[in-house]
């Protein structure tokens, strides 16, 4: 938990009156006759009222649908609820309904070419780029899938294709076509499009023959729609016909919208394949318009005239929800590039340039901001930045202070968690919620957030199960290939039949904030105390002389239960007896005498997935004595070489005993 019960940031009150919750909030005490003085208040009614409350945010955002029904919510019972039943709606028609000349996008790539798309144009690029998908007989459920970086043709191909009813489903071209194909080819899809490469890090990838290799590997395949990014030529020869986007898109249209039910499927999103075989996981067109109206305009306030830029690719959900932008009148801010070139300041360089209003980066990325020197306040003008986002670990409270100190006092910066399962969150932060070093503010509005022990009691100030009580719009409405439903059901709902269990360990504070201390199946047991891996590295981490780190707690064959420390070394340092000493006082300190490990080893690089999340499981499982073709697929991995460096260590030997590997010690 933060060190400190005082915020780091509070709402400015004058500024308060001009946000989109307050509108919110008025509106809905004048329809309830109630009076929510504080966010904790409307909070409270949003979750005792969800029916009122997501109707209050389809009247307030003005969603484009149909036939709303008189009991919006009729059984609430987990799985399968269903929201709506019966209304039309269309996802892409609610981001499209903005127009004018205004700039919907604004696309920069690694070699400094900035792109900008209006609102006219974007129709006009997406009605154009459906003309073609119906020429090739695309209509509603049919799948299209794009292979694609963050580009505006990723944009422009997902919104087609929602627009028409289909399905879409994208990732990246950091995958190559057997990690591509366990994923899309999953989805027996009639149309790929796909780019010819990539630009990461100073490099070129060319992906024209694994563009071909996941063609020949689709069935139903009809055509491939060629995006130019990296090459003048085309693709090699393909087994179907290949559409020119250049073409495709020189003629613009008006685009046309299928209302579908609100329930039915608007993309298909990808776990991370880290426990098997990626499951892919369906949203409805729907409740993810409602819940990122909720999301991005009430606790981003995210409107026309702001610029929303998240670092992501089309691999991660942060994607869809940046395009979600666009429903707010706001223009979002793609780049397609590493974050750290050909500088570390290179995300601050974007916010800057294009006047960003809401920033969105990983807890890695203000680490290496900070390891890095880098200063924001003084190296560009970041005057029009209101607010940083956070997301995909826990953000440690040494980060809220570097950002306060070198990014300004007045940024907000609001870590969040949530996840791929619903393509949003479950806590943030709003306009109106003060920020605490290493606590993330708030559950979000409509999310019955809880934490509970193992009793199955509703617990605070004491860790538990992360819980949501009752149904979200953008829960998933099923898993693909999962006709019975019970791999869903296994996923979130077998240790609290009814209810949702999402994998973490939190402690909601007394105050109402909410502390993520890491997955809950990959728990640290001392004595039978639960630890949560987030407060190791919360202490560990700052370190100068750590780049990185990474701690497990594996369970082995006989009996022992061995909890060692991973450490990358930083740069021009070496893993001494001094260094541990000062690591495991500062453990000892800081966090508690049970959260010191075994043992210190330097390794010389953490593996993580592709969305920047460290591989504890897999690595527990590998010391556990797992095959690494086991536990996870190498196109999961960012790092291949680096999961497998950890094969060393398997079956682990006896702390102190039988272990040659440089940088092995044991503590006192």
């Amino acid at each position: 938990m933060s060190s400190s019960p005082h915020p780091i940031w509070q709402p400015d009150p004058d500024a308060l009156p001009a946000t989109r919750l307050h509108a919110f909030t008025e509106r809905v005490e004048t329809s309830t006759g109630q009076r929510f003085p504080s966010y904790p208040d409307l909070w409270r009614w949003s979750v005792d009222h969800p029916k009122d409350f997501w109707s209050a945010v389809v009247d307030h955002f003005d969603i484009l649908v149909d036939g709303i029904p008189a009991d919006v919510l009729p059984d609430p019972v987990m799985p399968g609820a269903r929201w709506f039943p019966g209304a039309r709606v269309n996802y892409a028609e609610n981001m499209l309904r903005h127009r004018g000349e205004g700039t919907a996008v604004v696309a920069v790539d690694e070699g400094g070419t900035t792109t900008a798309v209006s609102w006219e144009q974007l129709r006009g690029m997406v009605g154009a780029v459906q003309r073609w998908l119906r020429e090739q007989g695309v209509g509603p459920g049919d799948r299209v899938v794009g292979y694609l970086p963050n580009s505006p043709a990723a944009l422009v191909g997902m919104l087609a294709t929602t627009g028409l009813g289909a399905i879409w489903s994208a990732c990246g071209q950091d995958y190559g076509s057997d990690g591509a194909t366990a994923r899309l080819g999953q989805l027996d899809p009639v149309v790929l499009i796909a780019a010819d490469g990539y630009r990461w890090n100073g490099r070129t990838h060319d992906r024209r023959d694994q563009t071909t290799a996941l063609a020949a590997s689709m069935p139903r395949l009809r055509a491939v729609l060629h995006v130019p990014r990296v090459h003048s030529g085309g693709l090699p020869d393909q087994p179907v016909p290949v559409g020119l986007w250049d073409e495709v898109i020189s003629t613009p249209a008006e685009p046309v919208f299928e209302r579908v039910e609100f329930n039915e499927p608007l993309w298909v999103l990808f776990s991370s394949g880290t426990t098997g075989v990626p499951k892919g996981i369906m949203h409805s067109h729907g409740g993810v318009t409602l819940d990122h109206a909720r999301l991005l305009g009430l606790h981003n306030d995210l409107g026309p005239g702001d610029r929303f830029f998240w670092f992501t690719t089309t691999n991660w959900m942060m994607w869809n929800l940046v395009a979600s932008g666009l429903l707010t009148g706001a223009t979002v801010v793609l780049y397609d590039g590493a974050p750290g070139h050909p500088t570390p300041s290179r995300l601050w360089e974007i916010a800057a340039e294009h006047r960003v209003t809401v920033l969105g980066v990983s807890p890695g990325y203000l680490a290496a901001s900070e390891t890095a020197g880098v200063r924001p306040d003084v190296d560009v003008d970041l005057s029009a930045l209101r607010s940083i986002g956070s997301t995909g670990a826990p953000l440690p409270a040494h980060a809220y202070r570097w950002v306060h100190d070198n990014v300004g006092p007045h940024i907000q910066l609001t870590s969040t968690t949530g996840g791929t399962d619903v393509v949003s969150g479950f806590a943030g932060s709003a306009p109106t919620t003060p920020v605490w070093p290493g606590e993330i503010s708030a559950p979000l509005l409509g999310v019955d957030l809880q934490a509970w022990n193992r009793l199955g009691e509703n617990v605070v100030d004491e860790v538990g199960e992360l819980v949501i009580a009752s149904p979200m719009p953008s829960m998933p409405v099923a898993f693909w290939n999962d006709p019975d439903g019970r791999r869903y059901r296994n996923a979130y709902f077998d240790t609290y039949p009814g209810v949702w269990r999402h994998g973490d360990w939190i402690t909601i504070t007394g105050r109402g904030s909410v502390v993520v201390s890491g997955r809950s199946d990959a728990t640290l047991n001392r004595q039978g105390v639960r630890l949560g891996s987030a407060d190791i590295y919360a202490v560990v981490d700052p370190f100068p002389e750590i780049g990185e780190s990474l701690v497990i707690g594996a369970e082995l064959d006989d009996g022992r239960y061995w909890m060692p420390l991973f450490v990358v070394v930083a740069e021009g340092y070496v893993l001494d007896d001094a260094l541990r000493g000062r690591i495991v006082e500062a453990l000892r300190t800081n966090a508690s005498p049970r959260h010191v490990p075994d043992a210190i080893i330097a390794v010389p690089a953490i593996p993580h997935t592709r969305t920047g999340k460290k591989l504890e499981i897999p690595v527990k499982r590998i010391i556990q004595g797992a095959a690494m073709s086991e536990v996870v697929g190498a196109d999961t991995v960012d790092d291949p070489a680096a999961l497998q460096h950890f094969e060393r260590f398997a079956p682990s030997p006896k702390p102190g005993e039988g272990c040659s590997s440089p940088g092995f010690a044991t503590l006192p």
